[in-house]
């Protein structure tokens, strides 16, 4: 890759990297959170009355933490994908086929940001049952996660188009 290709993808890489770790050690928060939510909801069910809260806490939290950790996904190319195909051409052709695959990817996102832009407004008078939280708040996570996954696809595209060739990343240890 030639290096003022480089020079220009590291401010774009970098910007990956920071949202990963603001979101990741929020995804693990929110699972902490869910199990304690969890476990509170069925020791107050065993021993004591139900706690009403519970249970639409857990079901917020679980479609926060599937769209956010999508996201983790989606940057180390993670989500399920049949690549046989891609992988088995030669280079350029390569390259090619993944730019058009980023390619319908961005604009299934852009179009989920703004379906799901839509939806939080049309259920913005809604509140949930036994908080009373605006259902606003819950329905956030579509288009916040999907704007989040059309960057990291829009740095994906550059990247592919300077030359730069990634391979989906290994978990940390």
């Amino acid at each position: 890759m030639p290096p003022l290709a480089h020079s220009l993808l590291r401010p774009l890489r970098w910007s990956e990297r920071a949202l990963d770790a603001v979101i990741a050690p929020v995804v693990v928060t929110a699972m902490a959170a869910l199990i304690g939510v969890i476990t509170l909801q069925v020791v107050s069910r065993v021993f004591f009355t139900a706690v009403g809260w519970t249970e639409e806490v857990a079901r917020f939290l679980l479609v926060w933490i599937t769209f956010l950790a999508a996201t983790l996904a989606f940057r180390r190319g993670r989500h399920i994908a049949v690549s046989f195909v891609v992988d088995a051409l030669p280079g350029l052709p390569r390259r090619l086929a993944r730019i058009a695959a980023l390619l319908v990817a961005l604009g299934f996102l852009l179009a989920l940001i703004a379906i799901g832009w839509e939806y939080m407004q049309v259920q913005s008078f809604q509140k949930s049952a036994s908080l009373r939280l605006s259902m606003t708040w819950v329905y956030a996570v579509m288009p916040l996660a999907a704007a989040i996954m059309a960057w990291y696809a829009l740095v994906d595209v550059i990247g592919l188009a300077v030359g730069e060739e990634r391979e989906p990343e290994e978990e940390a240890p």
